[in-house]
């Protein structure tokens, strides 16, 4: 039963802090695509609005289907293809595509839609025909990403990626502006003490993280575009270090905790752009690596996505009056 301080609250937020222990950390997420699949209720009745607001003194459950076996299987999804051989296929993941089916995302995965685009290609990774991956963007992180077709490519590329013989750039809209303007962030990387779920820079049991950064552009004190290297190639380690040093990503919904003193500096419409922006504000760049078979220096670049540079257009206006 709901009680009087849950009044308001998602009904996602709501099921999820509340069994959380009975379903062993379920996430968010998992509970939202839950309620949307009509496996909430409330008082008997059905609730399918992730959004709804809690009614106190109401009865709320969940039912947990029981989990089904991960098989992939292929599936026409449109793929930007930057590049693509027999051995391995570059591509332009958008924000909001998961990379590989879990439990919440059994299909519509990019390894679902590489399964369908590549299909005759897959010579066999493991005794599985199926597509290598390497490497993995958050599901709302656009950018470059690069799968492998073949056993040979996904050896070298995971020995590449290992051993972080490879660039890799992001660009990042963070709320404020970095002092000094470029440099580097370092701090070890682990779960969060108190919550699971995130990341966080950590004194024990984390592993070693180094970011590089330089302001690409400063949108007053407001906000700047940054420009990201990894040294290292730990979960979230751009959104934990930024946030670490004050600066979270614009749009971040686990690293931002609240609404940041620099968005004042902003015109009600652009701070209620950014506020309301619905993805970490990342985007992997460029990614360049030596082909795994012919080992020709290979390099690649994708434009930001049309959500994100609308946002800094709008920045932009702002700096400049136009």
């Amino acid at each position: 039963m709901a009680p009087p301080e849950a009044a308001g609250l998602r009904a996602d937020r709501f099921l999820t802090d509340s069994l959380s222990a009975a379903t062993n950390g379920l996430s968010r997420s998992r509970v939202k695509a839950l309620i949307e699949a009509g496996q909430a209720s409330r008082g008997g009745v059905r609730v399918h609005d992730p959004a709804e607001p809690v009614r106190p003194g109401e009865v709320y459950a969940l039912h947990l289907p029981p989990p089904e076996d991960a098989q992939p299987q292929p599936q026409a999804i449109p793929l930007a293809v930057l590049f693509e051989d027999r051995h391995l296929i570059v591509l332009d993941k958008p924000a909001g595509l998961v990379v590989h089916p879990a439990p919440g995302n059994l299909d519509g995965t990019l390894v679902n839609a590489v399964l369908a685009h590549a299909a005759e290609d897959l010579t066999g990774i493991g005794g599985e025909k199926r597509p290598g991956i390497v490497h993995r963007l958050d599901k709302d992180t656009s950018g470059v990403m690069v799968v492998a077709k073949s056993e040979r490519a996904h050896t070298a590329l995971s020995e590449a990626f290992a051993n972080r013989d490879l660039d890799r750039e992001y660009l990042a809209l963070a709320w404020g502006l970095p002092s000094p303007l470029a440099g580097e962030i370092t701090g070890d990387i682990g779960r969060h003490p108190m919550d699971r779920k995130r990341m966080a820079v950590v004194t024990r049991n984390g592993k070693h993280a180094l970011t590089r950064y330089r302001t690409e552009r400063a949108f007053g004190t407001a906000c700047a575009l940054l420009r990201c290297r990894l040294a290292t190639g730990r979960t979230h380690q751009i959104r934990v270090h930024l946030a670490h040093i004050g600066h979270p990503l614009v749009g971040d919904p686990v690293y931002l905790r609240r609404a940041p003193a620099t968005a004042r500096n902003l015109p009600a419409a652009t701070r209620e752009a950014l506020l309301d922006f619905p993805r970490q504000a990342l985007h992997a760049a460029t990614l360049g690596f030596r082909h795994p078979v012919t080992g020709e220096a290979l390099s690649f670049s994708a434009p930001l996505p049309a959500d994100l540079a609308g946002l800094l257009q709008r920045l932009e206006a702002d700096v400049t009056g136009r």
